[in-house]
């Protein structure tokens, strides 16, 4: 597999969703976070990850309450 480098359009919206949840992934590996806390993160993932087999649009509007969800947790802010 080639590497992600955001030059080129994904071809289905399949791809969109893949590459969002493994930049999910990426951001719960690197959170700071006590391990209960972690743990209960890393439970919503792989319930989103499930969903995605079965409903990409649902799994994707999952992910994007999950990600604002892991956004409250930042200390610096994104703007």
């Amino acid at each position: 597999m080639a590497a992600d480098d955001r030059l080129t359009p994904p071809a289905s919206p399949e791809e969109e969703l893949a590459r969002r949840l493994r930049d999910a992934h990426r951001r719960v590996l690197a959170v700071r976070l006590p391990p209960a806390e972690k743990e209960r993160f890393a439970r919503r993932f792989v319930a989103i990850c499930e969903i995605a087999k079965r409903n990409v649009g649902h799994a994707g509007v999952r992910l994007d309450a999950f990600l604002a969800d892991l956004d409250g947790l930042s200390d610096t802010p994104r703007r």
